[in-house]
Formats: C-alpha cells, sequence, structure tokens
C-alpha cells in the first residue's frame, strides 16, 4: 500500500516537473515548420533550433522576423521569445530571412543551403519590386530563375521576350541547381537597391529624406530617388551609433569631425536601424579580418563537396556520352537494316517484274513466229495462183484485160505479203533480243538479291566502338564498370581546373557585360516611353551620365569627398 502510494507520488512529482510549452510556426522562403518551444526560452534557443533543423550553419546572415502593427521587427537572441511585443495566439509566427547581405555573395556564401535561401529571397523581392532591376538585367536574371518580370515597357510581345530568354538559357544549360543561383545571386548583388533597408527620416531642418543601410554603409537618399544616394558613410568611417527617443546620433570616426542627427517616425524604427547597424558594421569589420576556424573548416568541406561534384558530374557526362553514342550506334543499325530491308523488297519487286516481262515477250515471240510462217504460206500460194493464171490460155481480149489485172493484183498483193513477212521476221528478231535481254535483267536481279541476303547486318567498323552501358539490352555490349578514386593527383588536377575555370568566368563576366550591352540596344528602339516608371527614368539618367551599374562603385564615388564635407552636406539638406 505504502509502495503504490509512493509510485503515485512520484508520477505526480514527474507529472508537474514537465515544463509548460508554447507552439510557434517557422516560414521559410519555401516551407513551413513548427515546434514547440517551452515558455523560459529565449530568441536565442529558438533561432537555434531552427538553423539545427534547417542544417544551416552560417547563421550569422539570418534571423527570425515578425510584424508590429505594420512595422517589421526582429527577435531579439538575449529576450525571452514571449516577451517581445507578439501575439499570443498560438501558433506565434516567425519568418526566417536574411537579415543581413553579403558584400560577395560568390566569396561569403559557402553552403548551398545558404545560397538556395539567399536565391529565393533576392528573387521574390525582384518580382515584388522591392529591388528594382533594369530589363536587360531582368532577361538574364529570368534566363537563369526561368521567369521574367518585364513585358509592358517595351513594344515588344511576349513571344519575343521568350525568344531572348530562351535563348539566354540555352547557354546555361547543363548547369547544376547551385552554379545557376549563385550566378543569379552575383548579378542581383550589382543592382541598387540590392540589400537596402530603407527608413523615413528627417534631419533638423525637417528635410523628409531616406535612410538606407546595407552591407556597406549608410546612405542617404532622395525619397524620390531610391537608386542613387546623395551620401554615403562606409561602416569603417563610423565609430558610434545611438539614439534617444525618435533622435538618432551618428559619430565618425574622425572626432574632429561633429556628429549628425536625425529623426524617426517611431521609437521602435530606432530600434531596428541600430540593430540592422551593429550586425552589418560587425560583419563588414568581420569581412575584413582571417576567417574563423569554423568558416575555414566549411569553406574546406565546401571545396571538397564542390570537387566531389564536379567529378561526379563529368562521371555522369561520360555516361551520357556513351548513352548518346550507344544510341545513335544502335539508330545507325536500325537505319542500315530498314534500308536493306527496303532494297530487299525492291529487287524482289524488280525481279518479278523481270520475269513478267521475259515470259510476255517470249509469248509474242512465238506468236509472230507463227505468223510470219502463216504470212510465208500465203505468199508462196499466191505466187503459184499468179503462175497457174499466166499458164491459162486466154482467148478474149476482156478475158487477157481482166486476167493482166487480175495478176497485176496478185502481184501487187504477193509484193505486200513479201514485205510483211519480212517486217515480221525482224519483228521476231528484235523480240529475241528483248527476251535475251530480260532474261540476262532476271539473272542480274537474282545475283543483287543474292547479294542483299547474304551481306552482313552492320557496318565495318574501322576503330573498336567506344563500351556501351549496361543498361542498353538491345546490344550484346557490356561495359567495363567505372571507378573513381579521390586521390591527390586527381584533387590537384581538379584544382588547376577549377582555376582555368576562374579565368575563364572572369572572361564570361567580360562577355556577359557586352551581351548585357547588347541587348540593351537592341530593344531600346521598341521602348515606349509613355510607359516608364520613376525608377526607369532615373536608371536610364543614371546611364546617360556615365554612371555605371556597379553599386561599389557608386559608393566608392560618393565617398570621395572627406566625411566632414558630407556631414556638413547632409545638415544643409
Amino acid at each position: 500500500m505504502a509502495g503504490a502510494i509512493a509510485s503515485r507520488m512520484s508520477f505526480s512529482s514527474l507529472k508537474r516537473k514537465q515544463p509548460k510549452t508554447f507552439t510557434v510556426r517557422i516560414v521559410t522562403m519555401d516551407a513551413e515548420m513548427e515546434f514547440n518551444c517551452e515558455m523560459k526560452w529565449k530568441g536565442k534557443d529558438l533561432f537555434d533550433l531552427v538553423c539545427r533543423t534547417l542544417g544551416l550553419r552560417e547563421t550569422w546572415f539570418f534571423g527570425l522576423q515578425y510584424t508590429i502593427k505594420d512595422t517589421v521587427a526582429w527577435l531579439k537572441m538575449d529576450k525571452k521569445v514571449l516577451d517581445h511585443d507578439v501575439s499570443k495566439e498560438e501558433p506565434v509566427t516567425f519568418h526566417f530571412l536574411a537579415k543581413f547581405y553579403p558584400e560577395n555573395a560568390e566569396e561569403e556564401l559557402v553552403q548551398e543551403i545558404t545560397q538556395h535561401l539567399f536565391f529565393l529571397q533576392v528573387k521574390k523581392q525582384i518580382l515584388d519590386e522591392k529591388i528594382y532591376c533594369p530589363p536587360e538585367a531582368s532577361v538574364l536574371l529570368a534566363s537563369y530563375a526561368v521567369q521574367a518580370k518585364v513585358i509592358n515597357l517595351y513594344q515588344m510581345t511576349p513571344e519575343m521576350w521568350e525568344e531572348r530568354i530562351t535563348a539566354w538559357y540555352a547557354e546555361h544549360r547543363g548547369r547544376a541547381r547551385d552554379e545557376a543561383e549563385m550566378e543569379y545571386l552575383k548579378i542581383a548583388q550589382d543592382l541598387e537597391m540590392y540589400g537596402v533597408n530603407y527608413f523615413a527620416i528627417r534631419n533638423k531642418k525637417g528635410t523628409e529624406l531616406l535612410l538606407g543601410v546595407d552591407a556597406l554603409g549608410l546612405h542617404i537618399y532622395d525619397p524620390e530617388n531610391r537608386l542613387t544616394p546623395k551620401i554615403s558613410f562606409p561602416w569603417n568611417e563610423i565609430r558610434n551609433i545611438s539614439y534617444s527617443d525618435k533622435e538618432f546620433t551618428i559619430k565618425p570616426l574622425d572626432k574632429k569631425i561633429d556628429v549628425f542627427k536625425f529623426n524617426s517616425s517611431k521609437l521602435r524604427v530606432n530600434k531596428l536601424i541600430l540593430q540592422l547597424c551593429i550586425g552589418n558594421h560587425d560583419l563588414f569589420m568581420r569581412r575584413r579580418k582571417a576567417d574563423s576556424l569554423e568558416v575555414q573548416q566549411m569553406k574546406a568541406q565546401a571545396r571538397e563537396e564542390k570537387a566531389r561534384k564536379q567529378m561526379e558530374r563529368q562521371r555522369l557526362a561520360r555516361e551520357k556520352q556513351m548513352r548518346e553514342e550507344a544510341e545513335r550506334t544502335r539508330d545507325e543499325l536500325e537505319r542500315r537494316l530498314l534500308q536493306m530491308k527496303e532494297e530487299a523488297t525492291m529487287a524482289n519487286e524488280a525481279l518479278m517484274r523481270s520475269e513478267e516481262t521475259a515470259d510476255l515477250l517470249a509469248e509474242k515471240a512465238q506468236i509472230t513466229e507463227e505468223e510470219a510462217k502463216l504470212l510465208a504460206q500465203k505468199a508462196a500460194e499466191a505466187e503459184q495462183e499468179m503462175q497457174r493464171i499466166k499458164a491459162t490460155a486466154i482467148r478474149t481480149e476482156e478475158e487477157k484485160r481482166l486476167m493482166e489485172q487480175k495478176v497485176l493484183e496478185a502481184e501487187v498483193l504477193a509484193l505486200k505479203m513479201a514485205e510483211e513477212s519480212e517486217r515480221r521476221a525482224k519483228e521476231a528478231d528484235q523480240l529475241k533480243q528483248d527476251l535475251q535481254e530480260a532474261r540476262e535483267a532476271e539473272r542480274r536481279a537474282k545475283q543483287k538479291l543474292l547479294e542483299i541476303t547474304t551481306k552482313p547486318t552492320y557496318p565495318p567498323m574501322n576503330s573498336i566502338p567506344a563500351p556501351l552501358p549496361p543498361d542498353i539490352s538491345s546490344f550484346n555490349l557490356i561495359a567495363d564498370s567505372l571507378s573513381f578514386d579521390f586521390k591527390d593527383t586527381d584533387m590537384k588536377r581538379l584544382s588547376m581546373e577549377i582555376e582555368k575555370e576562374k579565368v575563364e568566368y572572369m572572361e564570361k563576366s567580360k562577355h556577359l557585360q557586352e551581351q548585357l550591352n547588347e541587348l540593351k540596344t537592341e530593344i531600346e528602339a521598341l521602348k515606349l516611353k509613355e510607359r516608364e516608371t520613376a525608377l526607369d527614368i532615373l536608371h536610364n539618367e543614371n546611364s546617360d551620365r556615365g554612371g555605371t551599374s556597379s553599386k561599389h562603385n557608386t559608393i566608392k564615388k560618393l565617398t570621395l569627398q572627406s566625411a566632414k564635407s558630407r556631414v556638413a552636406f547632409f545638415e544643409e539638406l
């Protein structure tokens, strides 16, 4: 009894010790997940769980986003999840998104899952027109993403756009998904609005401006022009960032330069600006230091994985080539077999026609010969009759005249019969000759048919054919097994190939820019000016002024002036 009571008490105590939980829904760019979280969990606990579930190690780019009264906010890592101003209705929803953007996607994004999440997010921002993309770049991006954005701006039909996209897409055939996504990001990262978070601010004069925060620094924009900033402050020129209520203060690294301040619309916005500034500044400084041991390990693993995939793609390419060669050989053999069957059928038909012709000619020759004999017999009878008539004595002149007439007619008839007999004899000789030729043609047809039926069913090959894949069952060909060892020599060779590919990529990038310019020139004549948006006009004005599409070059030009003059310019806006 006592034991039963003790066991019940122990069970009850265990039941009471179970932590309380709440349900969280995490929405990524291509999936949704739900987790049970403990009430005491902080933002870092939930964030780490999501990253482990996704297999994501480059966690410093991402965050959990939620919305407060139409304002975007990010989950703080050191604060309890439920202490944030989030909905208390379950499941509590957060969006797992990229919070900070790389300066160079190819160098900084190591994991394939990281590249894929960035690709999906940037593509959505371009399609939602949160990032402005000029038409010529849209065609190239669409050739990688296989979907387009602009149609109505130019006097071009959807079929004309599709033709250009398809032509570019054909150049990328054979690329793996991760390669295509990285090429997409490398093009997108040079767009003016890529990775920029915009906030409405006012300077001391009350002028309405836009603050842009991105991986390169802080930028001040005119509200009507989000493409080209008026002034920029790189992160390496900023010493301190702080805010008090709605007033934000930026302290330059040069202490001789006065601080500059601006006001935002809400205190919550200042908190978000400060989060983005701290995170982007940390990543900016981190990029300019040696990689940590973890990042070095990740890059080494990525290189090994890339090498393995490269060798696998080469193996698959070789197998594909062998399969295609086997299929071509099979098709050629089938074609030759069909051709030989057709030739045999035609030879049989020709033989039958020759036999029929020979029979007809033989029959006609026999008839002609009989007719010639009959005519000769009639000619002899006519001659005999003529002789008999001449020998008969005609007593009267009338009888003599009639007899002469009959003799003349008999002579004419005999002459005609002789000519007909001669003609029939010549015709008989000709028919005999035709019969001989027909029999010779019949002999040649039989000889050709014999050659066709005894001819080998495959063409002679001067060289030994390539081995076929084992799954081609229509031929008795056995493929040698393929094996690949990851030896040092292979890795060195592959490294040399990768270096060679880098050089080729630089040449392709130059070729790519030339293609973009060529495409822009080609479609410029079809542009409909009345359909241009404000961003299109601004982009064209920048191009006409000799501006470059490189975002980094634009920011570099803006920072050529001293920081002091830029601060003074901001105050006077």
